[in-house]
């Protein structure tokens, strides 16, 4: 019988904590029954593991929340090592993962030699890592569906950043305050800065050069109609109103 946790199943654990909502660290979610095949343990077992990481966390604690306090003295150490640089945990996670499989790290994120060609190969897998992690963190917390239609279809969503990841910090990279799941036609008008949406209020704005087409068959079914709507609000981390703002600011085209 397994008693003694591993760094490595910590690790992955960690992990797992941060890529799902606090209301889905229970023993039925899929993520959490993965992890239990993974490392081999129990889904109860996963599951309580993962609320132990809860009660290590300011952003729980803070809510008004608790975890399980009694397996913070294993929790609390690889905590400290990792909350703050998300990016060395994903991809120290992401090897792991790939030894517990037998497989080869590019083989589990399916990097094909063509994709590498050319490229340094550490660069091509942080980007891989970061771009999946972020994108499973930020549709978990829009309940996978578009902040504005609320389609729900995964293919047809994007995690986009608020901040382009460009001029994100290494702290904003991967945070998912700094991301929105908006079906494609959304993001792209979101990322080009055709709209925008309120810090304040968490509305829709339009901007200025999309309104020169508000005469098109097309404008009112999908852009006049979402005007002044607030958004379909995340079920933990709500987008961050100063990244929201910057946005606004340096991106949006203007009213």
């Amino acid at each position: 019988m397994k008693n003694i946790w591993t760094r490595d199943e910590l690790i992955l654990t960690l992990s797992v904590y941060f890529q799902l909502p606090f209301g889905r660290l229970n023993h039925s979610t899929p993520e959490v029954k993965e992890l239990a095949r993974l490392i081999g343990r129990t889904n109860n077992s996963a599951a309580l593991r993962l609320v132990n990481f809860a009660a290590c966390d300011p952003y729980i604690i803070n809510s008004g929340r608790k975890g399980m306090p009694a397996g913070i003295p294993v929790c609390k150490p690889i905590w400290e090592e990792f909350a703050n640089d998300k990016e060395r945990l994903f991809c120290e996670a992401q090897r792991i993962k790939a030894n517990f499989l037998n497989k080869t790290i590019e083989e589990t994120l399916n990097i094909t030699e063509k994709e590498l060609e050319g490229k340094e190969k550490e660069v091509v897998i942080k980007q891989r890592v970061n771009q999946s992690i972020f994108r499973t963190m930020v549709l978990a917390n829009y309940e996978n569906r578009c902040a504005i239609t609320g389609i729900n279809i995964p293919d047809l969503l994007v995690a986009g950043h608020i901040i382009p990841w460009a001029e994100s910090t290494p702290q904003q990279k991967l945070n998912p305050e700094n991301g929105i799941c908006l079906s494609s036609l959304y993001d792209k008008a979101f990322d080009k800065g055709f709209i925008t949406i309120l810090p304040d209020d968490y509305t829709i704005v339009l901007s200025s050069a999309l309104r020169e087409y508000e005469t098109q068959d097309y404008f009112d079914k999908h852009f006049g109609s979402v005007s002044g709507q607030r958004i379909l609000m995340p079920i933990e981390h709500s987008p961050n109103r100063d990244y929201l703002a910057y946005h606004r600011d340096h991106i949006f085209m203007g009213m």
